[in-house]
């Protein structure tokens, strides 16, 4: 028996085109395109897959990353509005005709747009783990006062809203986030001190940017991931554990009182998750699925996480606990860090020792204000763009 509702179509702000997680959503758009249009697109640099999804979506606003970008593109589409830079974010995310953002851009400049579309009333598809982990008080605090929908697009946190429908939180036990370990899941610490970028993008089982591809490796994805779900789900530190699962089936469970694991297995494929975000409380049929059968797979594997191997997952937890701005720390110094060791400016090693260095000498500051974690970001990357060429 088919349930027949009133689906009323989406108008879609997508930050953040150009990216792994903005192609997927572009792929879900457009194969449902009764359900969902992208009016608005941002994205930084790539100026020429931004022009091919100009042409294709045809969107009423696109922001990008600068002038000059938006100088040529204005010249070859007159007809359609540009924005540069944050403004040109956040103009794109508080469109009036906008139902829903989905924010993809990586890093912290995902939160002032996201939190003025909230402030707009918009619902938001969260796929910037950045915005929770530097601002997760304001941020909630504001979803809570403008009565809209923040859902997640990370697969490990869609997975555990969908374990979490029609139950209790109340009778959570934990909340189980699993790991593919990433592409250096089996080496030693000392293996790892001459190991080269090509390596670290080499991803076991996802296809996504450079940046999280070697979040991945060093675990410090999911650090950022922990934290998120200690702000979206509001759980305890205590009550989060993050478990090793080499084959990315079972994308995180829920664990109850009475001792059940309620657990969301599927494909390693991100339009998943994206689409349940677009159309929860329902769920559509995926256009071109990809093949899944349990049957083809034989075996699931889940190993106890070594919090010795991956220091940045160990400091993910004791950042989340302090609290204020630790976590903005936190991430503000891996993202400089991530992206020098991309640029070959310093070792693998050196990202976790840049962060810990960054975390080990921040002092906290009094009244904290969103205002203040935003220049608490700023100066830590200052910091530590200066460690980063001392190291050259």
């Amino acid at each position: 028996m088919e349930f027949l509702f009133l689906y009323q179509m989406k108008k879609i702000s997508l930050l953040g085109a150009t990216g792994s997680i903005g192609t997927s959503t572009i792929d879900v758009a457009t194969n449902n395109p009764e359900e969902f249009k992208i009016i608005a697109l941002t994205f930084h640099s790539n100026i020429e897959k931004g022009r091919e999804l100009i042409q294709k979506l045809r969107p009423t606003y696109v922001g990008v990353g600068t002038k000059e970008i938006q100088k040529q593109l204005k010249q070859e589409f007159p007809t359609i509005q540009f924005g540069v830079g944050t403004k040109g974010l956040i103009e794109a995310a508080t469109l009036d005709e906008v139902d829903v953002v989905l924010t993809a851009v990586s890093g912290a400049v995902g939160l002032q747009p996201t939190m003025a579309a909230i402030q707009a009333k918009k619902d938001i598809a969260l796929a910037n783990k950045e915005t929770l982990v530097m601002a997760g008080e304001w941020v909630m605090q504001a979803v809570r006062e403008n009565h809209v929908k923040l859902l997640p697009v990370d697969s490990e946190h869609s997975a555990i809203f969908q374990c979490l429908q029609g139950q209790d939180t109340k009778k959570v036990r934990e909340l189980m986030i699993t790991a593919s370990g990433g592409s250096f899941r089996d080496y030693s610490r000392k293996e790892l001190e001459n190991v080269t970028v090509e390596q670290a993008l080499n991803h076991p089982n996802w296809s996504m940017g450079k940046k999280i591809t070697i979040d991945s490796s060093t675990m410090m994805n999911k650090g950022l991931e922990v934290i998120e779900a200690h702000w979206l789900f509001d759980m305890d530190y205590d009550k989060i554990k993050v478990v090793l699962h080499r084959e990315s089936i079972v994308h995180s469970m829920v664990v109850y009182e009475d001792g059940a694991y309620l657990a969301q297995l599927g494909a390693s494929d991100m339009r998943e998750p994206i689409q349940y975000a677009l159309t929860y409380p329902y769920r559509e049929k995926m256009q071109k699925e990809k093949p899944f059968d349990l049957t083809q797979i034989g075996a699931l594997h889940f190993e106890k996480m070594n919090f010795t191997r991956f220091p940045m997952l160990a400091l993910a937890f004791k950042v989340g606990k302090l609290g204020g701005s630790y976590p903005t720390v936190y991430n503000a110094a891996n993202e400089i860090a991530a992206n020098a060791f991309i640029d070959g400016k310093i070792t693998y090693l050196a990202i976790e020792e840049l962060v810990s260095r960054a975390v080990e000498q921040y002092e906290e500051v009094k009244n904290l204000t969103l205002e203040k974690v935003i220049e608490i970001d700023r100066k830590t990357r200052k910091i530590v763009t200066a460690w980063v060429k001392d190291m050259e």
